[in-house]
């Protein structure tokens, strides 16, 4: 009897009897699996994530993250590993100082392509209108009893972008890394189900058969880009040198975008730098980051009425974001003679390129022949700049 007790005091089941929270969690954890895996839905975030949080849940597992606090800040890495597990050393080398989010963008940028903003630039200005859901649910957050910091870690989750509303959290609020980025993935993963929503309530039919490729032909445009390919190299050099002067704090994600996306348009030169950032780099980063943001969600870390707040108030600021964008759309076209079609305003968010696409789906269905993929990726690209403008003003003021 003594060996079959050892034996079961050896096991998690005594634990998992007295802590029904953390079955709670493992729920949760395996819920996202099934949204990963099952449904689809960003599979190559919420998989980790929601592997992670299992992980940390495991009692006697020793793969949570212990809250930041002054013993662990002045430990060295070597004493994380030894006294709190592999997971707080993963976090607190990779995480805390915010190196995985810029190496994430990175690889963006070497994804990306600037040809359709650069074709049509003044879509470019529907990105930073949308990024309106991060300063209204910031001022909301605080109304309701956030911090400042906080509530700009709320708020950035309005722009969409999975790496910086992380980036934004860990130098402002790491405490709410967990859920914030729980809400992020989650509500960027569901894009698809959000855009169309957000466009039946403030849209109308005549609005979403607007063609682009008419409006093109009705009114030329007058300065086209001769050569795309030095324009292609000479923009993330400008906006580089822009964003620099005028947003330092923003450098550490434009700056790394940027760079992506130069060794991919270059070429054959740097075509191995170009593999590297997209492929090894940008996927050993993303597994890195899904297992340890899902590290951060303990049952005591996770499981209160903050994070119900956080939750609800994400979701409002996808909302507003994706609202923003359609009716600085409807502004414009009062005064202009050049009509655009609102699903472009729709895209200004950071998730690319499902915005674009879904925005594409939902205008097809009321026109076949209306293909706006790339005007609304001019609008969906510049909201992934639009956002981590965003993140590094709120840093520079609050930090």
């Amino acid at each position: 009897m003594e060996i079959l007790r050892n034996l079961f005091e050896m096991t998690a089941f005594g634990s998992l009897f007295q802590s029904p929270e953390t079955v709670l969690m493992l729920l949760i954890g395996g819920f996202l699996l099934y949204l990963g895996i099952v449904k689809g839905y960003e599979p190559l975030l919420l998989v980790p994530i929601g592997f992670g949080v299992i992980l940390a849940n495991s009692l006697g597992g020793e793969m949570g993250v212990v809250p930041e606090n002054d013993e662990i800040m002045h430990m060295s890495l070597l004493e994380i590993a030894k006294n709190h597990g592999i997971m707080n050393l993963l976090y607190y080398s990779l995480i805390k100082t915010g190196l995985l989010p810029p190496i994430i963008f990175m690889g963006v940028g070497a994804l990306t392509d600037f040809g359709p903003m650069l074709r049509n630039l003044k879509l470019a200005f529907f990105g930073a209108a949308a990024q309106i859901g991060i300063f209204s649910v910031l001022l909301g957050a605080i109304a309701v009893g956030f911090t400042l910091k906080e509530a700009a870690s709320l708020g950035i989750i309005g722009g969409a972008d999975g790496p910086t509303a992380i980036y934004t959290t860990i130098k402002l609020a790491p405490h709410l890394l967990g859920p914030i980025a729980i809400a992020a993935y989650s509500y960027m993963a569901l894009v698809p189900v959000i855009i169309p929503f957000v466009v039946r309530l403030t849209t109308s039919k005549k609005e979403l058969k607007i063609n682009m490729k008419e409006q093109d032909k009705l009114y030329p445009s007058k300065k086209p880009i001769k050569n795309m390919k030095v324009m292609k190299i000479l923009f993330p050099l400008m906006m580089g040198g822009i964003v620099a002067v005028l947003v330092p704090s923003a450098v550490p994600l434009v700056g790394m975008l940027l760079f992506g996306n130069l060794v991919k348009e270059i070429g054959s030169s740097t075509e191995r730098l170009h593999k590297a950032a997209s492929g090894g780099i940008l996927n050993t980063a993303t597994i890195f980051l899904g297992l340890t943001v899902g590290g951060t969600m303990t049952a005591s870390a996770f499981l209160n009425t903050q994070t119900i707040m956080i939750i609800v108030g994400g979701f409002i600021a996808f909302c507003f974001s994706v609202a923003g964008g359609i009716y600085a759309v409807k502004v414009h076209n009062i005064f202009a003679k050049k009509k655009i079609n609102p699903l472009i305003g729709a895209t200004g968010l950071s998730a690319v390129p499902m915005a674009s696409r879904v925005a594409n789906e939902v205008a097809l269905k009321h026109d076949p022949s209306n293909h706006l993929l790339q005007y609304a990726m001019a609008s969906n690209i510049s909201g992934v700049i639009g956002s981590a403008v965003a993140a590094g003003v709120l840093i520079s003021f609050l930090s």
